[in-house]
């Protein structure tokens, strides 16, 4: 059964395909049966670049356990460096490459 579980959300950054590096627009997260994991259902992370079609994709499929587990290291990751970011005076670090 089809979940119609997905979120999309605008990303900046790069991923990695079989093609090579590509900058990623869009990360799109959804719960559904997966391509390739060996599970019946799946949490699935795709990181996109629509305007370079379906080749420019980094896929993930992985238990919903898993995907608990994930987001609890990116809240604990994003914590430390936004900590971080707070003692260096609050520039991102994107603004301190364009002052450069």
């Amino acid at each position: 059964m089809c979940t119609s579980v997905v979120e999309i959300v605008r990303a900046s950054g790069a991923g990695k395909s079989g093609d090579g590096w590509f900058a990623v627009t869009n990360a799109v997260v959804s719960y559904d049966h997966p391509h390739h994991a060996l599970l019946d259902e799946a949490i699935t992370i795709d990181f996109v670049n629509l305007d370079l079609g379906p080749g420019a994709r980094a896929a993930v499929e992985i238990t919903l356990e898993s995907a608990k587990a994930l987001a609890g290291a990116l809240a604990r990751a994003i914590a430390g460096a936004e900590e971080m970011e707070s003692q260096r005076g609050g520039a991102s670090l994107q603004n301190r490459r364009n002052e450069k």
